[in-house]
C-alpha cells in the first residue's frame, strides 16, 4: 500500500513535525505539529491530502505550537493522552522559557494504550510510554514499519526527565518493556534529530545497550 512519510522540522528548536498519508486514499495524519502551521498546511494542500487526525505525541509546547491554527483550518480531531491534559492547558510550559503559543483547543479523542487509529487503510495503534511526561504516547503504524516516538527514544539518547513529570526509571520501563517490544526492525522517527532504527539503538545506545 502506497504511503509516505513526510518529516518537517519546524520552530526554535527544529522538532520534528511527521505527515503520514495513505497516497492512494489521499488521506493523512499530522504528528506533533510545534511551531509553522503554514508549512504544514502548504503540504497538506500541494497533496490534496485529507487530514483525519492531530496527533499528539505529547504536550510539551514545541510539540503544540501550530495545533491551534491548523484544527481551526481543517476542523481535524485532536488526539492527545488525558494525563498530559494539565500541560496542554499550561501551554505545554512555553512560558518556563519566556516563550508564549497559540492556545490549542481541548482534544476530542482521549487516547489510551491499545487504541487504534485509522487513516486510509493505515492504522496506528497507540503505546502509552510515559516517563518524559505523564501522557506521553508513541504511534506504532506496521504498514509503514514505523514507530512515531516523540521525545522518549532519540538516535544515541533518549528523552529528558528533569521536566515537570518527568522520571527516569518510568522512561526506561517504558523503552525496555513496551517501545523494544516492537520487531526489530522497526524504524523510529524521533521528535528530535534523525530517523534509526529499535534495532540499531537497542546495540548501539548507551542507555539501552545490553
Amino acid at each position: 500500500m502506497p504511503h509516505r512519510i513526510l518529516a518537517l522540522p519546524l520552530g526554535p528548536i527544529q522538532t520534528n513535525c511527521y505527515l503520514v498519508a495513505d497516497v492512494e486514499a489521499r488521506a493523512a495524519v499530522v504528528i506533533d505539529p510545534g511551531d509553522e502551521a503554514g508549512r504544514v498546511l502548504d503540504v497538506l494542500r500541494k497533496n490534496a491530502w485529507d487530514l483525519q487526525y492531530i496527533l499528539l505525541t505529547h504536550a510539551h509546547f514545541d510539540h503544540i505550537g501550530a495545533v491551534a491554527a491548523i484544527a481551526a483550518d481543517r476542523r481535524a480531531p485532536l488526539a492527545l493522552h488525558p494525563l498530559d491534559m494539565p500541560l496542554l492547558r499550561a501551554g505545554g510550559g512555553a512560558r518556563l522559557f519566556g516563550l508564549d503559543i497559540p492556545t490549542p483547543p481541548e482534544p476530542d479523542v482521549l487516547l489510551e494504550a491499545g487504541q487504534v487509529l485509522t487513516c486510509g487503510a493505515l492504522t496506528f495503534l497507540v503505546l502509552h510510554v510515559p516517563g518524559h511526561t505523564p501522557g506521553h504516547v508513541a504511534f506504532y503504524c506496521p504498514q509503514a514499519g514505523a514507530v512515531f516516538s516523540g521525545d522518549v527514544l532519540f538516535q544515541d539518547g533518549i528523552g529528558r526527565t528533569d521536566l515537570p513529570g518527568g522520571d527516569y526509571a518510568t522512561l526506561m520501563h517504558s523503552l525496555k518493556a513496551v517501545l523494544l517490544q516492537l520487531p526489530p526492525e522497526t524504524v523510529v522517527y524521533s521528535g528530535h534529530g534523525p530517523a534509526t532504527t529499535l534495532a540499531a539503538e537497542q546495540q548501539g545506545n548507551p542507555f539501552l545497550a545490553d
